[in-house]
């Protein structure tokens, strides 16, 4: 009776369960193509950090080597990429770093060379899928994601914090990272990230991740999670130290070592699982479909008005 049953189910067996694996030999084939933004104050470890996150030297830090040594800085923006292989599955990660800013007597519209850079890739991409012949896979370049840096004063965020944040979640996913939180204790931490999050809510500024009606409960919980997280508290090193007789990365300083993936040092690590290994495919998706689709209809709808002008009023005689 068994045979029979097995029999019957193999005869009406089509197959086409298997196509999530043909779409996984397709992409893993072709690859993923991750973009990230650095944005912040001179002297934050934004270069340290990224390295850090995804385990390879990627960009040169700008910090000083020697005490007299004056400080390096990003003088524009600057974009770098790499190819990462982890067990066969290839990321094209594109890195910009942008200059550091705030520090300057006068800061006016200092965002305005990072905002028009996201525009740019927009624009980009959109020429491209214009075309009469475009091609079959367009390269993307627009940003996925903006890790912004804020100093670990303790205080509050600065003004200037306030309207550059503003000004990109416009345009793109902002993660907001307090860096080299080894400077605060864990309660001046808590309190800094209590601040931060209530000033966002002030402010109206409306940080990734995002709910959609496609979520399912385990999602929204997760999103949730993260938002109540938000500032990552970070720390970055590229150079290891031997805690326990165990080579690990962190930093030494005259009270001990800050090894930077324990979780109770700092939130590296939930930072590197959300960007890698949760939410990685969500910020790509909701580039295309929120950030990138709105840039999309407001330069259509542009072209559209040039194309057809309104009729000027008629002039009624007196």
């Amino acid at each position: 009776m068994a045979a029979a049953v097995d029999e019957i189910r193999a005869q009406s067996y089509v197959g086409f369960d298997t196509i999530t694996t043909q779409i996984e030999h397709k992409l893993l084939k072709r690859g993923f193509q991750f973009n990230v933004i650095v944005a912040g104050q001179t002297g934050l470890g934004k270069s340290t950090l990224i390295n850090t996150i995804f385990a390879s030297h990627l960009i040169d830090s700008k910090g000083r080597l020697e005490a007299d040594e004056p400080v390096r800085q990003t003088t524009e923006i600057q974009a770098v990429s790499h190819v990462i292989v982890e067990n066969s599955v290839k990321l094209r990660l594109n890195i910009v770093d942008t200059p550091g800013y705030g520090d300057q007597v006068n800061n006016e519209n200092c965002w305005d060379p990072i905002i028009k850079y996201i525009k740019d890739q927009h624009s980009a991409y959109l020429r491209k899928e214009l075309t009469a012949m475009r091609d079959r896979h367009i390269q993307d370049t627009r940003i996925h994601c903006c890790l912004y840096f804020i100093s670990p004063t303790g205080h509050s965020l600065r003004p200037i914090d306030v309207i550059v944040m503003k000004k990109l979640s416009e345009v793109v996913n902002v993660v907001p990272i307090i860096a080299k939180a080894d400077s605060l204790t864990l309660e001046e931490r808590d309190a800094f990230k209590q601040k931060i999050r209530a000033e966002l809510v002030y402010h109206n500024i409306r940080l990734y991740p995002f709910d959609t009606e496609e979520n399912d409960d385990e999602e929204i919980q997760l999103n949730e999670s993260i938002r109540n997280m938000i500032p990552f508290a970070v720390v970055g090193s590229e150079r290891n130290v031997i805690i326990g007789g165990k080579t690990v990365r962190g930093r030494k300083n005259r009270w001990g070592v800050v090894n930077v993936e324990d979780r109770e040092h700092c939130e590296f690590v939930q930072l590197r699982d959300f960007l890698t290994r949760t939410h990685l495919q969500d910020l790509i998706e909701t580039t295309a479909q929120i950030h990138y689709e709105a840039f999309r209809s407001k330069q259509l709808l542009a072209l559209k008005d040039q194309a057809n002008p309104r009729p000027a009023p008629t002039q009624v005689a007196a």
